[in-house]
């Protein structure tokens, strides 16, 4: 359902509140999922860009071994849409807990079992095969993630703090950068032989923890008071309600948010995977050693844990929409500089280019974009529609977007229709996020209106 226009005056504003037991225990829930999330495909991102090519394509020069990896990277985003209308479904009719415990166990058991799939040398063309088969998987479960941990934290949030609440759950995505990214860069450190057949595979493996560890925060997870007035409402009204009780009718009873919500969403979804998995493969075609990049994804990683607050809590002040056009500016304006960086082979400024073109404007629009759908949706409809527009944009811009970077440098062997293609994203943000409109917090309204 399309909420009522909100200006960002509406939004502003903050109150320094003690957070209580109930609340934390909320984000903790969401962000171990949207950790996995990140984690799952940030590794799957670093491995495409530097094992896969060697392990299930061997038979391929490095330009199209390169090729066909990422191309299994974007196959994994075909079933994200899919997912999200599933799970979303289930978050929205039975509850956000249910929908959430779900995802978990799935992007647990399934990034595992990439870790077991033996190398092409051993079972030759089933390798691929099975590498495609357990993507497509992955991306179901985590096409339904987003829209329930964003749903659930941001029901949750106190009074003028959803842009906080919301972006703890990138916060998680930091630990995930660092995690994958620590691991690959460890594992890396011992022989090649050994990471190329066992190392690669053992922070897959690892995926079985975080599932168990994420089942138990799930399982103490409640439902917001919001949800469950919903969920009385339908069972008071079953009869008269049955037509609506279908969220993606509600979504598309009015349909700009949904279209909107997949636009504005663009930017978002290419930043990460222009910026830190093709500009991986991009830096070590030119001759850098793949642990100097797995050495600044930690870097980033560990600065978007501090940075997502900062950016949600400007949001808070300045309005979401004024935070995200500005990062998707910033973003057009410093691909550029990133990408010359990373030429230079230089460790330090590579890292430099890393935090430059992802922490600026990337973390500043993951730290905004999931509570700004979040805010475009109503309750009966909201984890439905927040996984529209955030796996369909995931899908289209970033579940492509290596395999695109890659294509157009090796076509005009130059990163600049690489600069273009983010800048045009970019745009389209910036136009989608100006029209959106969003949910007025008419509980909250008054007492946001007072500071």
């Amino acid at each position: 359902m399309e909420p009522t226009p909100r200006t960002d005056e509406q939004q502003r504003g903050t109150r320094t509140v003690a957070v209580p037991p109930k609340q934390r225990r909320m984000v903790a829930g969401g962000a171990i999922g949207t950790l996995m999330e990140y984690y799952d495909y940030y590794l799957y991102g670093l491995a495409s860009a530097t094992v896969f090519p060697a392990v299930f394509f061997p038979n391929s020069n490095s330009t199209v071994g390169t090729l066909e990896s990422f191309a299994t990277f974007a196959f994994g985003f075909l079933l994200r849409p899919i997912g999200g209308l599933l799970f979303g479904h289930v978050g929205d009719r039975m509850g956000r807990k249910k929908a959430l415990m779900m995802t978990v166990v799935g992007m647990g058991i399934v990034t595992a079992a990439i870790g077991l799939i033996p190398s092409a040398d051993s079972i030759g063309v089933a390798a691929p095969i099975l590498l495609l088969f357990f993507r497509m998987l992955q991306g179901l479960f985590v096409g339904g993630e987003m829209g329930g941990a964003a749903s659930l934290v941001v029901e949750h949030a106190p009074v003028g703090r959803r842009g906080l609440f919301g972006a703890l759950l990138i916060s998680g995505a930091g630990v995930a950068n660092v995690a994958s990214a620590g691991f690959m860069a460890a594992l890396g450190i011992g022989s090649e032989e050994f990471f190329m057949t066992w190392g690669w595979r053992i922070p897959f493996l690892f995926a079985l923890v975080l599932a168990v560890i994420a089942v138990v925060l799930r399982s103490k997870l409640e439902e917001s008071e919001e949800f469950k007035e919903h969920a009385s409402n339908l069972r008071a009204n079953q009869g008269k309600q049955a037509k609506r009780e279908l969220p993606l009718k509600e979504v598309f009873r009015h349909p700009k948010n949904a279209v909107l919500g997949i636009l504005i969403g663009l930017p978002q979804s290419i930043a990460g995977y222009v910026i830190l998995t093709f500009g991986l493969a991009y830096m070590v075609s030119k001759g850098t050693q793949a642990q100097v990049g797995f050495i600044g994804t930690m870097i980033v990683g560990a600065l978007q844990i501090v940075v997502a607050p900062l950016w949600g809590s400007l949001s808070d002040r300045i309005g979401r929409r004024t935070t995200y056009i500005g990062a998707c500016v910033g973003f057009a304006l410093l691909i550029y500089p990133t990408f010359a960086l990373y030429q230079t082979d230089v460790a330090v400024l590579i890292w430099l280019g890393m935090v430059v073109g992802f922490v600026i404007p990337g973390v500043a629009m993951q730290g905004t974009l999931q509570t700004m759908l979040a805010e475009m949706f109503d309750v009966e409809a909201r984890t439905t529609g927040v996984n529209i527009g955030y796996q369909i944009s995931n899908t289209l811009g970033g579940g492509f977007a290596p395999l695109i970077a890659t294509a157009l440098t090796a076509a005009f062997d130059s990163v600049w229709p690489v600069v273009v293609y983010a800048a045009a994203i970019a745009v389209i943000g910036i136009v989608a996020t100006a029209y959106a409109s969003f949910r007025p917090d008419v509980e909250n309204a008054p007492r946001l209106a007072e500071l």
